[in-house]
């Protein structure tokens, strides 16, 4: 055996334990009885002692020392055990431990604070997660930015800056649709009661057919929905409203488009690190094409307009345009996942500002909920009514994902750029989806860009997708056109 052969072989098992500890995070969301919480977070740091042991290895190191890689798929493989490598030998074992520990209890309380509407008492644990994080990203960036040292985790190649570059130039076409969409007269929403296993019926209906394989997949309900795993097991999770359905169908659709990622990737690469998603950013492009492109499209809603008919009966919308508008309703909500698109990524942006913040010590947690309430109100013209529907909302910086709330809106962003090249390969989108056949569109995503994994870097991924390099401009100008039409503004 090469050396390259003897890396992949230690890999593999890396990859597997990696798999083991997904899915017991999956347990902890979806299954996991509340009083378990202590036990897993022992167990959640146990797995986190063996894979940091692993991934730092000296016996790495030797054997990438050792390697020429003669082809891409070698090259992309050392390129990303190297990159882990490197960074992960810089973190001491003692704190991936602490912060794997911390993570697994800090989600509980999280729960707990959110339903009790109780920021205090998420406020300590917050300020410890934020601790240990500044910590590592110290130990990452070698007298860099700790920011950008966090961001490398889920958009390799990108800065805070450049990110902050385009969200200043997204941002004034967004609020300016924004404040003409609000000036018009928006569609009443739904008014009456779905049924739970009504929604579910539809939801696992909407998943199938966007392609989501339940041979090697499943749905399950969370508080913050979800996919999780790769390969030949891939699950997602939604949840339900009783007078929002469309809470529970985007979502899923939404997750859907997560995991036939992972699903469609070259199966040759699974339990090697090409046989995941490359990173957050292009990940988040398939969710949000998914969800938004092609299933609030005017065609495809007219489709499940009929589907929601023969679940519901008469649910008091009179027809497929109007239904259509109700859809694509506007409005200043404050939940993130529920936003609409011209709303969602000025969401973002807040989450974005304000965590970068809170790494370079420029906030306090003691001062977070106050700044939240203030720049929602201002983003929104809104108060937020109650920490639940703000500061308490994700679950994100409970799980210390920070870095991780950008790549929404670069994902958004890369969907654009995807859209676009989307309807020149297949023009007959629109014909095709008004029957609820996804799978021109579905087929072109898993051929153009799914199946190739972590193959190349991310923005290389979507130049190779679409044929150019990836830009906001078509993202705003899809937003314009469908909203400006909508709205006849």
């Amino acid at each position: 055996m090469t050396a390259y052969d003897d890396l992949m072989a230690y890999e593999r098992v890396t990859q597997a334990l990696g798999s083991v500890a997904g899915r017991t995070g999956w347990d902890q969301e979806t299954m996991m009885p509340a009083g378990s919480a202590n036990l897993r977070a022992e167990e959640m740091a146990a797995l986190e002692e063996v894979l940091h042991a692993r991934r730092t290895n000296p016996l790495t190191g030797e054997l990438l020392a050792k390697i020429d890689p003669a082809d891409e798929t070698a090259q992309a493989n050392v390129r990303h055990i190297k990159r882990s490598y490197e960074r992960t030998v810089k973190i001491p074992a003692d704190l991936a431990t602490a912060i794997a520990r911390h993570t697994s209890k800090g989600q509980g309380v999280w729960a707990a604070a959110r339903a009790d509407n109780d920021f205090k008492s998420f406020a300590p644990v917050l300020e410890e997660m934020i601790r240990l994080k500044r910590e590592e990203a110290a130990c990452l960036a070698a007298g860099g930015d700790l920011y950008d040292a966090l961001l490398e985790d889920y958009e390799p190649g990108i800065t805070g800056a450049e990110l902050q570059g385009m969200f200043d130039r997204m941002r004034p076409r967004l609020v300016a649709l924004r404040e003409k969409v609000l000036g018009a007269d928006a569609p009443a929403p739904l008014d009456r009661e779905f049924d739970e296993a009504g929604q579910m019926a539809v939801s696992t209906l909407l998943a199938q057919t966007f392609g989501y394989d339940m041979d090697i997949g499943r749905i399950d309900k969370a508080v913050h929905p979800f996919s999780s795993g790769s390969g030949t097991d891939v699950r997602i999770t939604t949840r339900t409203s009783p007078r929002d359905p469309f809470n529970c169908f985007y979502s899923t659709i939404h997750e859907v488009g997560h995991a036939c990622y992972e699903q469609g990737i070259n199966r040759d690469y699974e339990l090697t690190p090409l046989g995941a998603g490359v990173s957050m950013g292009v990940h988040e492009s398939q969710s949000r094409i998914y969800e938004n492109q092609l299933g609030r499209s005017r065609a495809f809603t007219g489709w499940l307009y009929g589907k929601m008919r023969d679940q519901f009966g008469d649910f008091g919308v009179a027809d497929e345009e109007t239904f259509y508008a109700v859809v694509n309703r506007v409005g200043s909500g404050y939940i993130r996942t529920e936003a609409d698109e011209v709303h969602y990524n000025l969401h973002v942006m807040l989450r974005f500002d304000l965590e970068r913040q809170l790494i370079e010590q420029k906030l306090e947690v003691g001062d977070l909920e106050d700044a939240w309430n203030a720049r929602f109100k201002s983003d929104f013209g809104v108060e937020v009514d109650q920490p639940s529907n703000g500061v308490l909302q994700d679950v994100h910086w409970s799980f210390g994902l920070f870095g991780y709330f950008p790549t929404y809106s670069l994902g958004n962003v890369y969907a654009g750029c995807l859209y676009q090249s989307l309807r020149e390969a297949v023009p007959t989108l629109d014909e095709q989806l008004a029957r609820g056949a996804t799978g021109d569109a579905t087929t072109w995503l898993r051929q153009s860009l799914q199946q190739f994994g972590g193959l190349r870097e991310p923005r290389d991924t979507i130049r190779h997708a679409c044929g150019f390099e990836p830009t906001e401009g078509p993202l705003l100008d899809y937003l314009d056109t469908k909203f400006g039409t909508l709205y006849g503004v």
